[in-house]
């Protein structure tokens, strides 16, 4: 059987095409080769529109999200007692300083309010009316953030940042839910600002007690001064402290600054301490050497890099004041104050009952306080 099916003839198979003129065979080349060339091109351009798209995802979308991240703190405010002209395309920060009486707040304003750029406008809740409750509160927040509220310190137009001291006992601490809500809402920087040694706040406060009556400079009040002979006889009065009180009294202060860092820690902000900021000016504008032998741009270079050279030749006052300035996004600047610090050097020099007070704090957690800081 398997001989018989090989033994069929070849031609039995074989099939027998019809002619094909050459042309037709020319023209069937021609639109297959169009069509398999119009694929490639199809191929490759798919390919050319995914690498763009991944790209403008690599490159464009950090941008986004940076521009969105900060757009909640950037403000165009419409006030409604000016025209801000030329002015009102130019976005403006809102921030708030935090402290406490005597701790500095003042003369870090004075610096701040510098800057052509910056307007704080003081201890505005000092009033009690501006502060009855939450309602007045809210509505002094909104004349400022408005720009409407004009103090010596106002830039008006064409201010890039807008502000205000406010102490801890003109109603932070009473209303603290309501206004971190207005705080996060409205998009502002808090900036705290406290001192370490509470012991120094202390002296200061009496002190400026004391003064209010005495006014001891021509008969006038001064909570600061422009000279060292106004400081010096500001500082010639030294309180006597109760030492039975000290150590709750301490406790008290210290118990309160931690609790405003809790009640607005949910907030955009940053802290600072009143010694940083003094040791760090001095270091800087004086050109004096730290005990490492170490001057101010020896300082910042090891703690910042070399990079940044360029931008302390340019009179920068010091690290702390220029982490201040990055935190309000205005631009890096020489900051000055005319005011002088009234109790300078060790703190024995300035308490009437320093044996008292020593023995009070020795053996306690704020021994460290009777010792020279700056």
């Amino acid at each position: 059987m398997a001989e018989d099916f090989c033994s069929y003839d070849k031609e039995t198979f074989a099939v027998k095409l019809p002619k094909t003129s050459p042309l037709i065979l020319k023209l069937i080349v021609l639109v297959i080769a169009t069509v398999f060339g119009v694929y490639i091109c199809s191929v490759c351009l798919r390919q050319l529109t995914s690498q763009t798209k991944s790209m403008i995802e690599v490159f464009e979308r950090p941008n986004c999200i940076t521009d969105r991240v900060n757009g909640s703190y950037l403000h165009f405010p419409q006030p409604m007692t000016f025209s801000r002209a030329e002015c009102a395309g130019n976005p403006v920060r809102f921030f708030v300083i935090i402290s406490m009486q005597r701790s500095g707040s003042g003369w870090f304003e004075t610096l701040l309010n510098s800057h052509t750029n910056v307007s704080s406008n003081g201890e505005i809740f000092s009033i009690k009316d501006r502060r009855d409750n939450i309602s007045s509160i809210i509505k002094t927040l909104d004349k400022v953030y408005n720009l409407d509220w004009f103090t010596s310190a106002s830039k008006n137009e064409c201010s890039a940042a807008v502000g205000f001291k406010w102490m801890l006992n003109q109603g932070l601490m009473e209303y603290p839910n309501e206004i971190v809500e207005y705080f996060n809402k409205r998009g502002v920087s808090l900036i705290f600002l406290f001192r370490r040694n509470l012991l120094r706040r202390m002296v200061s406060v009496l002190a400026n007690s004391f003064d209010s009556q005495a006014k001891l400079i021509n008969g006038t009040h001064k909570s600061h001064v422009h000279t060292l002979e106004e400081a010096e006889t500001l500082s010639s009065y030294k309180p006597i402290i109760n030492s039975t009180s000290l150590l709750p009294t301490l406790k008290e202060a210290e118990l309160t600054i931690t609790q405003s860092l809790t009640y607005y820690n949910t907030t955009r902000h940053i802290v600072f301490f009143y010694e940083d900021l003094v040791k760090n000016d001095t270091l800087v504008n004086n050109g004096k050497k730290n005990d490492a032998g170490q001057t101010g741009w020896e300082v910042w270079a090891k703690e910042k890099g070399a990079r940044d050279r360029p931008a302390w030749e340019e009179g920068l006052t010091g690290h702390k004041l220029v982490d201040a300035l990055d935190f309000m996004g205005v631009p890096r600047t020489r900051l000055s104050s005319r005011q002088v610090k009234i109790h300078k050097g060790p703190l024995w020099d300035h308490i009437k009952n320093w044996d008292e007070v020593k023995r009070a704090l020795n053996g306690t957690p704020y021994e460290s306080f009777l010792q020279p800081d700056y």
